[in-house]
């Protein structure tokens, strides 16, 4: 089945409109589309965890996404407990945008959680971007609950993450969708195994989401 993963804004005005909306282009498209949630982290807590499990519950999200640009949660912090732990609750994978929106958008933040929560899955979106998709590396080394999102960098940053995580530890993606042929092409565009790139393209997400 092609799926891919849908992403929410993370700024909206209703964010229930929003999952619903999501929700149902799930409903129709069940072979394509796979949804995440994407909510205020400093909503109630009550409120917070209430939303992620009617996601769950009423659409069948599978992933809980973090965007540190506009929602500034601290990840090396306790107080961020409630995000894993509501993610991992609920079979969810953790999304986490990572590069720009520093400080906390820096991949080697994300260390943390994925050692509190060894048996959570994490990916990080954009492995930090072309300047600090090196810190993505040393993550998922020290990790093995991390998995990298290659979407935004270049070419030969890709080939240099391949020398140090497995294939099957990363993941293609399209950051907006006008942005998709420019990843595919990317993607199919390297000087690797038919094996790597299947795993970039598919076989990671598939495992992950699917």
């Amino acid at each position: 089945m092609d799926r891919s993963l849908v992403i929410p804004f993370p700024v909206v005005d209703d964010y229930r409109a929003a999952h619903d909306e999501i929700g149902e282009a799930v409903r129709r498209y069940p072979d394509r589309l796979v949804g995440a949630a994407c909510l205020y982290p400093f909503l109630p807590e009550a409120e917070f965890r209430e939303e992620v499990r009617r996601c769950v519950e009423t659409y069948g999200f599978r992933a809980l996404k973090l965007q540190p640009k506009f929602q500034p949660l601290n990840p090396l912090s306790p107080r961020s407990d409630f995000f894993w732990e509501t993610a991992r609750e609920h079979g969810l994978v953790a999304v986490c945008h990572t590069g720009d929106g520093v400080p906390f958008s820096l991949p080697s933040l994300y260390i943390s959680p994925a050692r509190r929560f060894p048996d959570l899955s994490l990916v990080l979106a954009h492995a930090g971007g072309s300047v600090y998709y090196q810190e993505s590396i040393i993550a998922a080394q020290v990790c093995p609950n991390i998995t990298i999102e290659l979407s935004t960098l270049m070419p030969h940053f890709v080939l240099d993450i391949l020398a140090h995580v497995p294939a099957s530890r990363l993941m293609i993606g399209s950051d907006l969708p006008e942005s998709l042929e420019t990843e595919l092409g990317k993607v199919l565009g390297l000087e690797v195994e038919e094996a790597v790139r299947r795993d970039i393209l598919w076989n990671t997400a598939d495992r992950l989401f699917g």
